[in-house]
């Protein structure tokens, strides 16, 4: 247990015994489950000098996605603390060990030998630590031996992943590699996307219960504090500018709560805009009361109006659409049903959209008002299954059947139902049908996760990859999601392409 230290204490330790012409050697890294070449590596590391550091990845940065690391940090830090190669141990406070390796100034920073192509590290950090150890006049080594991987390991042993998903995988990955799906979203990038839909300003309130006031029925609770995300067709244009280089958002705000400066403040410098402006309602605001403890939903309350747009903005949509639609590869329609897109919207959508993915959403300000099914035509429609049901006027009817029933409808040849734990149904008209169970049973926040779904399948199909690995990449983006409160942060490249290493080592 005396090995393990914080960073600042390592700092002067290291400090004093370079003065006393010891030679510092740093490993950095997550080390889940200790495993052989982890010890190989920590060996052939203390070869290089006299003291062996290894700094731990905190439990906070480790994005390997939902259920890692399996191993908290500090049975991570002890685990290792206990070979007799390794001199100290410190967890790591920063997302790489490029702060650590500036204030522990090592003579040798090692890393093994799967770093050694430094193009093919997911992250591209290995650049900064090495720009890092050379600012502290060191080297980098890389240690040649025995390879396993903690992920295959884990995966294999562990079942870090729900059994169905568990079985799911071990068929997927004979089909196809980490490797090769990550491609596949770095190809992403030279599409033009064009999304349009509601802006939705997400506010959180949290607050806590102070129990029931003497003369009234009610909860009365206690202020903390507010966050303000962006929502609907904005966090679907900022999960898509994390994987398209050029991106369109196409929206309405209106006047009684000018958010233009928020929008504009929010938006990332690839997703250009186009706002129209209504002067007779209010941008759509969405403020929910949550318990801060298990971020437990207690009320909401919705600024929106609904009624249809004025003839004249109408007409000013649809005009700039027909010029603009023809430019893009991908439209993504995010119809939240709060009084944007009208019948006539629809139609030029319909016609002009060179690759259309529609999702039609039935929520609590226009429940049973909102289906799909006044969209005639498109390319890929994704939607949850209450959602099919409305759109169907079926209750209880077979899920498939529905799906197949809704394909015809739409003149839609892809369609996937998100289903909450049951994961996602896959219809491809040609191909029939793949059920995708999800990956993570953890779940911080709902809200968002299928506008992340949406967001980067509607790119996979649209590059015409077979639906099945669009379902896979869209539950690996829900599990992602799901941990993130609201609309909080987009789902980024790097821990999804890192989440899909773990999933299919």
């Amino acid at each position: 247990m005396n090995k393990i230290k914080d960073i600042e204490e390592l700092a002067k330790i290291t400090a004093k015994l370079s003065k006393q012409g010891k030679k510092i050697i740093l490993s950095h890294g997550v080390f889940d489950l200790l495993h052989p070449g982890h010890i190989r590596h920590f060996e052939a590391a203390k070869k290089h000098g006299d003291i062996l550091i290894v700094t731990i990845t905190k439990d906070e940065h480790v994005n390997k996605g939902p259920g890692r690391p399996v191993f908290n940090q500090r049975l991570r830090a002890e685990s290792i603390a206990a070979l007799s190669c390794v001199d100290y141990v410190a967890i790591n406070k920063w997302p790489t060990a490029v702060n650590t390796i500036k204030k522990l100034k090592p003579a040798v920073y090692c890393k093994g030998s799967d770093y050694k192509k430094k193009e093919e590290d997911l992250t591209g950090k290995i650049y900064d630590e090495e720009d890092a150890v050379r600012s502290v006049k060191g080297k980098i080594l890389f240690t040649e031996d025995i390879a396993f991987s903690s992920s295959s390991l884990l995966n294999q042993y562990f079942s870090v992943y729900p059994k169905d998903a568990d079985v799911f995988l071990k068929k997927f990955k004979n089909r196809i590699s980490a490797e090769n799906v990550i491609d596949i979203l770095k190809g992403i990038g030279n599409l033009k996307v064009l999304v349009i839909g509601d802006i939705i300003i997400d506010e959180y309130h949290y607050c806590m219960g102070m129990g029931k006031p003497s003369k009234d029925d009610i909860i009365s609770t206690k202020y903390l504090k507010e966050e303000t995300f962006t929502g609907g067709a904005l966090a679907v244009a900022k999960h898509v500018a994390n994987f398209a280089k050029t991106v369109h958002l196409v929206s309405v705000l209106g006047t009684k709560n000018n958010y233009k400066k928020f929008v504009d403040e929010n938006l990332f410098s690839n997703i250009s805009k186009k706002l129209f402006v209504r002067k007779d309602v209010p941008t759509v605001v969405k403020r929910r009361f949550v318990n801060p403890a298990f971020l437990n939903k207690m009320f909401e309350i919705n600024y929106v109006d609904d009624s249809p747009l004025p003839d004249d903005i109408s007409k000013s949509i649809c005009s700039y659409l027909e010029q603009e639609l023809p430019k893009y590869d991908v439209v993504i329609v995010a119809d939240f049903g709060h009084g944007f897109i009208n019948e006539k919207i629809v139609s030029v959508l319909c016609k002009r959209s060179k690759f259309l993915c529609v999702n039609a959403q039935s929520n609590s300000a226009n429940m049973g008002y909102n289906l799909v099914t006044k969209y005639k035509k498109c390319d890929y429609v994704c939607i949850d299954e209450p959602e099919i049901r409305l759109a169907m006027h079926d209750k209880y009817g077979n899920i498939k059947d529905l799906i197949k029933d809704i394909s015809k409808k739409l003149s839609c040849k892809k369609v996937i139902v998100t289903r909450g734990h049951n994961g996602a149904c896959v219809y491809d008209s040609t191909k029939g049908f793949v059920d995708i169970p999800i990956f993570s049973n953890e779940i911080v926040d709902r809200t968002g996760a299928g506008d992340a779904f949406l967001s980067i399948t509607s790119c996979v199909v649209a590059k015409n990859l077979p639906l099945d690995i669009a379902g896979f990449i869209g539950n690996a983006v829900g599990a992602l999601a799901v941990k993130i409160i609201g609309n909080k942060t987009p789902v980024e490249a790097v821990p999804l392409f890192k989440f899909i290493t773990s999933l299919l080592k």
